[in-house]
Protein backbone atom coordinates (compact mmCIF):
# COMPACT_ATOMS: atom_id res chain seq x y z
CA UNK A 1 0.00 0.00 0.00
CA UNK A 2 2.52 2.23 0.99
CA UNK A 3 4.61 1.60 -2.44
CA UNK A 4 1.20 2.66 -4.22
CA UNK A 5 1.26 6.34 -2.34
CA UNK A 6 4.65 7.13 -2.47
CA UNK A 7 6.19 5.99 -5.91
CA UNK A 8 10.02 5.15 -7.06
CA UNK A 9 10.38 9.36 -7.63
CA UNK A 10 9.88 9.78 -3.52
CA UNK A 11 12.20 6.77 -2.90
CA UNK A 12 14.62 7.85 -5.60
CA UNK A 13 14.49 11.58 -4.42
CA UNK A 14 14.95 10.88 -0.81
CA UNK A 15 17.76 8.46 -1.11
CA UNK A 16 19.12 11.40 -3.38
CA UNK A 17 19.20 13.77 0.03
CA UNK A 18 21.21 10.82 2.51
CA UNK A 19 24.60 11.70 2.96
CA UNK A 20 27.41 9.76 1.42
CA UNK A 21 25.07 8.21 -1.43
CA UNK A 22 23.55 11.41 -2.59
CA UNK A 23 22.59 11.01 -6.00
CA UNK A 24 24.80 8.81 -6.80
CA UNK A 25 23.21 5.82 -4.80
CA UNK A 26 19.41 7.42 -5.92
CA UNK A 27 20.04 6.80 -9.44
CA UNK A 28 21.21 3.08 -9.47
CA UNK A 29 17.87 2.92 -7.44
CA UNK A 30 15.46 5.24 -9.37
CA UNK A 31 16.97 2.98 -12.40
CA UNK A 32 16.06 -0.37 -10.62
CA UNK A 33 12.78 0.97 -9.41
CA UNK A 34 12.01 1.63 -13.56
CA UNK A 35 12.30 5.22 -13.75
CA UNK A 36 13.75 6.47 -16.87
CA UNK A 37 16.90 8.03 -17.34
CA UNK A 38 15.81 12.06 -17.35
CA UNK A 39 13.65 11.18 -14.06
CA UNK A 40 16.35 9.24 -12.30
CA UNK A 41 18.91 12.78 -13.21
CA UNK A 42 16.20 15.45 -12.11
CA UNK A 43 14.84 14.04 -9.63
CA UNK A 44 17.91 13.06 -7.66
CA UNK A 45 19.94 16.46 -8.68
CA UNK A 46 16.85 18.40 -6.99
CA UNK A 47 16.42 15.74 -4.01
CA UNK A 48 20.50 16.30 -3.38
CA UNK A 49 20.72 19.58 -4.35
CA UNK A 50 17.90 20.55 -1.83
CA UNK A 51 20.15 20.04 1.62
CA UNK A 52 22.90 23.02 -0.57
CA UNK A 53 22.13 25.52 0.67
CA UNK A 54 20.79 25.13 4.70
CA UNK A 55 24.74 23.01 4.84
CA UNK A 56 26.17 26.13 3.37
CA UNK A 57 24.23 28.65 6.00
CA UNK A 58 24.23 26.50 8.94
CA UNK A 59 26.91 23.64 9.61
CA UNK A 60 29.45 25.84 11.01
CA UNK A 61 26.67 26.75 14.05
CA UNK A 62 25.61 23.38 14.33
CA UNK A 63 29.12 21.82 14.58
CA UNK A 64 29.82 24.65 16.85
CA UNK A 65 26.20 23.56 19.03
CA UNK A 66 27.47 20.06 18.79
CA UNK A 67 31.22 20.59 20.40
CA UNK A 68 29.61 21.91 23.47
CA UNK A 69 27.85 17.80 23.94
CA UNK A 70 29.37 14.98 25.16
CA UNK A 71 29.40 12.53 22.53
CA UNK A 72 28.31 14.75 20.27
CA UNK A 73 31.32 16.70 19.95
CA UNK A 74 33.37 13.55 18.83
CA UNK A 75 30.81 13.11 16.03
CA UNK A 76 31.66 17.55 14.95
CA UNK A 77 35.38 16.19 15.18
CA UNK A 78 35.01 13.74 12.90
CA UNK A 79 33.03 15.95 10.50
CA UNK A 80 35.58 18.84 10.01
CA UNK A 81 38.30 16.23 10.00
CA UNK A 82 36.77 14.97 7.31
CA UNK A 83 36.15 18.02 5.62
CA UNK A 84 39.60 19.41 6.10
CA UNK A 85 41.46 16.21 4.37
CA UNK A 86 39.61 17.39 1.19
CA UNK A 87 40.04 20.87 1.78
CA UNK A 88 43.27 21.29 0.20
CA UNK A 89 42.27 20.31 -3.30
CA UNK A 90 39.07 22.54 -2.59
CA UNK A 91 41.60 25.55 -1.46
CA UNK A 92 44.06 25.40 -4.41
CA UNK A 93 41.77 26.02 -6.99
CA UNK A 94 39.14 27.39 -5.37
CA UNK A 95 35.35 27.49 -7.06
CA UNK A 96 36.69 25.49 -10.07
CA UNK A 97 38.71 22.98 -7.33
CA UNK A 98 34.88 22.95 -5.38
CA UNK A 99 33.26 22.29 -9.06
CA UNK A 100 35.72 19.03 -9.52
CA UNK A 101 35.28 17.79 -6.26
CA UNK A 102 31.89 17.40 -6.06
CA UNK A 103 31.75 16.19 -9.86
CA UNK A 104 34.18 13.40 -9.03
CA UNK A 105 30.95 10.25 -8.77
CA UNK A 106 32.96 8.42 -5.98
CA UNK A 107 31.27 8.31 -2.39
CA UNK A 108 32.26 10.83 -0.18
CA UNK A 109 32.78 13.60 -3.14
CA UNK A 110 29.59 15.05 -3.44
CA UNK A 111 27.38 17.76 -2.38
CA UNK A 112 27.09 17.50 0.76
CA UNK A 113 31.02 17.24 1.69
CA UNK A 114 31.41 19.81 -0.75
CA UNK A 115 28.98 22.18 0.71
CA UNK A 116 30.84 21.16 4.52
CA UNK A 117 34.19 22.32 3.00
CA UNK A 118 32.87 25.67 1.21
CA UNK A 119 31.41 26.52 4.98
CA UNK A 120 34.54 25.65 6.55
CA UNK A 121 36.41 27.16 4.46
CA UNK A 122 34.32 30.14 4.39
CA UNK A 123 33.47 30.28 0.53
CA UNK A 124 30.59 32.86 -0.08
CA UNK A 125 27.04 31.44 -1.10
CA UNK A 126 27.04 33.62 -4.10
CA UNK A 127 30.40 31.54 -4.99
CA UNK A 128 30.04 27.98 -3.93
CA UNK A 129 26.79 27.08 -4.44
CA UNK A 130 26.83 27.58 -8.10
CA UNK A 131 30.31 25.83 -8.24
CA UNK A 132 28.15 22.43 -6.10
CA UNK A 133 25.13 22.58 -8.45
CA UNK A 134 27.33 22.25 -11.95
CA UNK A 135 29.06 19.53 -9.93
CA UNK A 136 26.03 17.67 -8.96
CA UNK A 137 24.94 18.42 -12.59
CA UNK A 138 28.13 16.57 -13.72
CA UNK A 139 27.93 13.82 -11.56
CA UNK A 140 24.46 13.02 -12.05
CA UNK A 141 25.09 12.90 -15.72
CA UNK A 142 28.23 10.15 -15.07
CA UNK A 143 26.26 8.53 -12.60
CA UNK A 144 23.39 7.87 -15.44
CA UNK A 145 25.47 7.40 -18.11
CA UNK A 146 26.94 4.95 -16.35
CA UNK A 147 24.11 3.40 -14.96
CA UNK A 148 21.45 3.63 -18.23
CA UNK A 149 24.77 1.92 -20.23
CA UNK A 150 26.14 4.75 -22.56
CA UNK A 151 23.92 4.06 -25.59
CA UNK A 152 20.80 4.97 -23.78
CA UNK A 153 22.49 7.56 -22.36
CA UNK A 154 22.80 8.58 -26.36
CA UNK A 155 19.11 7.35 -26.98
CA UNK A 156 17.97 11.11 -26.64
CA UNK A 157 19.97 12.00 -29.46
CA UNK A 158 17.50 9.33 -31.96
Amino acid sequence: MLENILGPEFYTFLISMVPIIELRGAIPVGQALGLSFWQCFFISTIGNMLPVPIILLFVRAVLGWMKGIKYLDKIALWVEKKAAKHSGQVTKYATWGLFIFVAIPLPGTGAWTGSLIAALLDMRMKKALPSICAGVLVAGLLVSAISFGFLSFLDFLL
